[in-house]
């Protein structure tokens, strides 16, 4: 009789801890920043093509003005100016 009760509470914790981890990883996902689309004002192209006068890295740029580095490759590519590997 004893072996059913320490399986059972055994079984509890296995399903306790279980539903830890789940409630982990969806406490993760919600922390996840959320993207929002941003235009380029004639003053961030006006940054950008300053940034590509002075050689400056696209990783310090995507960090000084909050935007992906991808995002400003696509930037410059359509304003033909060079960024990074580019030039």
């Amino acid at each position: 009789m004893a072996k059913k009760t320490k399986a059972k509470t055994v079984k509890k914790t296995v399903k306790a801890k279980a539903a830890k981890t789940v409630s982990k990883t969806v406490s993760k996902a919600k922390t996840k920043p959320k993207i929002t689309r941003r235009e380029y004002t004639k003053e961030d192209v006006k940054e950008l093509r300053a940034h590509s006068k002075a050689k400056t890295p696209v990783a310090k740029i995507a960090k000084l003005t909050k935007r992906t580095v991808g995002s400003l490759r696509q930037k410059a590519l359509k304003l033909g100016i060079g960024l990074g590997h580019q030039r």
